[in-house]
């Protein structure tokens, strides 16, 4: 059993930057759904999948995802690229990675559901913020405010190691040349609606049927950016 923490964000494109990531979400949500992995949506931009290998299967996909289609709101029929990053990150720790609890300062606010109404009348929901790093994580999945905190604790532990990793990397001559190393800002794909068709630039090679790969079906573009990296 493995978990992965992804945290996907609109980058370039505005607001259809933001409908970018949302749409990456639901891609790997339904994936996650088809490879009987258990999610769950720790807050608008991270979702937490745990299963057999899941972590392994995922670390590819970090990086960043270039869309080019005709936003809806797009009267003119014009195709605007936008961007949205994805960061893979693997559940790390305590013995992996010590936090000092006084680098931590919280805030407890109060959980809603869809449309903003109240699930409960408790501050279940946590704000963390990890003052050296100025990283802040809020929890909103659990109608306890204890797992909340251990959700931020853990997620913020995978956010450390991170850093720490792209660090690293950053000091090792030609890194960028790993092909499939997940650095958050290398950008990976590209998905065209106009000609349904997504390629993966580090191999190199595109797959058509788009709306079925957003649609979760990525096991194809998976296993032969894998066989192609070992």
């Amino acid at each position: 059993m493995q978990t992965a923490y992804l945290e996907i964000r609109g980058a370039t494109g505005g607001d259809e930057a933001k409908i970018w990531a949302n749409d990456l979400l639901r891609m790997y949500h339904r994936f996650a759904i088809k490879k009987n992995w258990k999610t769950s949506l720790i807050n608008e931009s991270v979702l937490k999948i745990s299963g057999e290998g899941a972590f392994d299967l995922l670390k590819g996909e970090s990086g960043v995802h270039r869309v080019q289609r005709v936003p809806q709101t797009e009267k003119r029929g014009r195709i605007h690229t936008s961007t949205a990053t994805v960061a893979v990150l693997p559940e790390i720790t305590e013995h992996e990675i010590k936090i000092n609890n006084g680098d931590i300062e919280w805030q407890f606010i109060r959980a809603s559901g869809a449309g903003g109404q109240n699930v409960n009348k408790v501050s279940t929901a946590v704000r963390l913020t990890h003052k050296p790093s100025g990283i802040v994580i809020v929890s909103r999945q659990e109608r306890e405010q204890l797992k909340n905190r251990n959700i931020a604790l853990s997620l913020l532990r995978s956010k450390l190691w991170e850093i720490e990793e792209e660090r690293k990397l950053k000091t090792i001559e030609g890194y960028r040349s790993a092909i499939g190393r997940g650095m958050r800002s290398e950008k990976i794909r590209t998905y065209n609606y106009h000609q349904s068709r997504v390629t993966d630039h580090r191999i190199k090679k595109s797959f058509g049927n788009l709306e079925s790969i957003v649609d979760g079906n990525l096991d194809k573009l998976i296993s032969t950016l894998t066989s192609q990296t070992k």
